[in-house]
């Protein structure tokens, strides 16, 4: 049985990874008019330096698992694309709804897995997924014309990481490093990234430089917390309580951006929060019942 320490330790690893990872976002925000391309290039780079000082440090072995290549390709394609979506949606919408939107990765990772998987979501799980979307919709607010583009790209965001998110399970259950994942991620998207860097490389003050070392260290701390959670509880236990970045975004917002949430933004935070805190708790009640009798 899970002891009640380790879940209480996974709750609070998992709340400073969101901690981490909205500072990840104010950063990328305070950067300034640096490229997209060129910020997620020297946020994946630093994130590969503490990967492989992690990997020697360890002495582990950088030998990818028989038959693992394509499950970190498509992980590392599916969560690039997601990550350039988030930071211009980061730079373009409130810091909260940029945080809400890339958020729906794990009702997104619910539908990829029935394709990847062959995993049959539950009833309650289908109407956590439509509500999410309802919620989703609320906090983009499309206009169907180009200001509705960071939303879009938000929403893309999301479904980016979902898909990422699908694969890393994969990866998991075929008992693949977890460390050989973040390198190999960091290592391909960066360089995915180069060419454009090398091409249309946009000159960087001494604060910018600042900010994106920041944004690494703090991208790389949200890495290093959401990995000692899962290690110590079980996703299906802890992984509400991700949803705590969008406190933290909107905390920050305020402080750092004299940005404030719309009331019709919150309206939607609700309902997403309110359709994964639900999704949990059918989850825990569900494993209580499966669990045998002592």
């Amino acid at each position: 049985m899970q002891k009640p320490n380790d879940r209480t330790l996974g709750i609070i690893f998992i709340i400073a990874s969101a901690f981490c990872f909205a500072l990840m976002n104010l950063f990328i925000r305070l950067t300034g008019d640096v490229p997209t391309l060129q910020k997620c290039f020297f946020r994946n780079f630093f994130a590969l330096i503490i990967a492989v000082s992690s990997l020697l440090r360890t002495h582990t072995p950088f030998r990818i698992g028989k038959g693992n290549l394509r499950w970190l390709l498509a992980r590392s394609i599916a969560g690039g694309l997601g990550m350039i979506c988030n930071f211009y949606a980061v730079d373009h919408m409130a810091l909260s709804d940029a945080s809400m939107l890339n958020k729906l990765s794990p009702f997104f990772a619910i539908l990829f897995s029935i394709i990847l998987l062959k995993e049959k979501p539950t009833v309650p799980e289908w109407l956590a997924v439509g509500a999410a979307f309802i919620g989703a919709l609320i906090v983009a607010r499309p206009r169907f014309d180009f200001s509705a583009l960071p939303a879009a790209a938000g929403f893309l965001g999301g479904l980016g990481a979902g898909l990422a998110y699908a694969n890393v399970r994969i990866l998991g259950l075929r008992k693949e490093n977890s460390m050989i994942i973040v390198a190999f991620f960091s290592g391909f998207t960066s360089l995915m990234m180069l060419p454009n860097l090398i091409l249309r490389y946009h000159p960087m003050t001494a604060r910018q430089w600042g900010m994106l070392i920041l944004t690494g260290l703090a991208a790389a701390g949200g890495q290093i917390f959401i990995t000692k959670a899962y290690a110590k509880a079980p996703a299906k236990e802890i992984s509400v309580y991700d949803f705590s970045i969008v406190i933290f975004a909107a905390v920050f917002g305020v402080l750092f951006l004299d940005q404030t949430p719309e009331p019709v933004s919150v309206i939607g935070y609700v309902i997403i929060i309110g359709a994964a805190v639900i999704k949990w708790q059918y989850t825990m009640r569900h494993a209580e019942q499966k669990r045998p009798a002592e």
